[in-house]
């Protein structure tokens, strides 16, 4: 009995070549603009992108304000959004709360008057929800 080779194809949809130069395909796509690319890849009905909220952009304070949402789902004040159950878990929070110190120590002098009064509070805030859940 001979064995049938099942084989795969791979599609390379990096943007860049080999020399780093934006590859044909993607340069005609750049000048579409947005819109044409988006007809060129049409959603489909009830895919997960469709059911998520927009993400937030991405810089410093949306990164403490997601570990800072990590902290809180540990100390079971937010539930799971999945099940809706709320479990406690302060190893876990503590951990988050630790993250953001580091990050505090790690970027001290690099951070906007805003950033820094924002990690501050909310350093200062899980600190104290942790102090009142282990005291």
């Amino acid at each position: 009995m001979a064995e049938e080779e099942k084989g795969f194809i791979i599609k390379d949809k990096r943007a860049l070549d080999e020399k780093g130069e934006l590859k044909q395909k993607h340069k005609q796509e750049e000048k579409k603009g947005p819109k044409a690319q988006e007809r060129a890849e049409p959603k489909k009905e009830g895919s997960k992108s469709q059911q998520q909220p927009p993400l937030p952009e991405v810089n410093f304070t949306s990164l403490i304000f997601s570990l800072s949402s990590s902290a809180l789902y540990h100390f079971g004040e937010v539930a799971d959004p999945q099940t809706g159950e709320k479990k406690k878990d302060l190893a876990l929070a503590k951990h988050a709360i630790d993250t953001i110190a580091m990050l505090k120590e790690k970027t001290k002098g690099n951070l906007t008057k805003e950033e820094e009064k924002f990690i501050d509070t909310v350093l200062a805030d899980l600190r104290w929800r942790y102090v009142k859940e282990v005291g």
